[in-house]
């Protein structure tokens, strides 16, 4: 078995916090390309990821297809993952420890993939990957560098869109913006 295949069979066996006592599936992330160039990072599952097995696959999922669709990306393009890989109980936001339990999966995951530019969806995201007092109805739209590693670029989540119509067009902009960023670096 290569490194992968090692992964996910280790994530399938997880049992490193309490959300594996009520999960029906890891759910590890979704993409054709396990190099591609981009990933999303979201929360964590909903119910709809829970019980299909894969990421962003719900009502948010679809409206993030939607956009990245409308702006032309391409599935190959993109991988996306979650801070846990166990539903939180309810689509609570995980806790401290919870998502402690579950960085170094999805660490493993960013250093496999390598990816240029990394999208954190939503706070939670932000929150784990950029810096614990992110505020993202601040900070959202602004890119952050990581020389030598990737760029991030911080952006509401889909769901936060679908209760807030108000924030579609900042969403679909900051999207859009990474396709620019793409595109300017070649990685189009």
């Amino acid at each position: 078995m290569d490194a992968w295949e090692n992964f996910v069979a280790a994530c399938l066996q997880c049992r490193k916090c309490p959300l594996c006592e009520t999960r029906k599936n890891v759910v590890i992330g979704r993409g054709t390309n396990l190099k591609a160039p981009l990933m999303f990072i979201g929360e964590g599952p909903g119910e709809q990821e829970d019980i299909e097995g894969s990421a962003f696959v719900g009502r948010a999922g679809k409206l993030l297809d939607l956009a990245l669709e409308a702006l032309m990306f391409r599935p190959d393009q993109y991988y996306i993952a979650n801070i846990v890989k166990c539903r939180p109980p309810g689509n609570r936001i995980p806790t401290e420890d919870e998502a402690q339990a579950c960085l170094p999966w999805l660490r493993f995951q960013v250093k496999y993939i390598r990816p240029s530019i990394i999208v954190c969806l939503g706070s939670t995201a932000a929150k784990y990957i950029i810096d614990r007092n992110f505020r993202i109805t601040q900070e959202r739209g602004i890119w952050i560098e990581k020389p030598g590693f990737f760029s991030i670029l911080p952006t509401y989540h889909p769901s936060a869109v679908l209760r807030d119509p108000g924030k579609k067009m900042d969403f679909f902009m900051d999207l859009r913006q990474v396709r620019s960023r793409m595109q300017d670096n070649g990685i189009w």
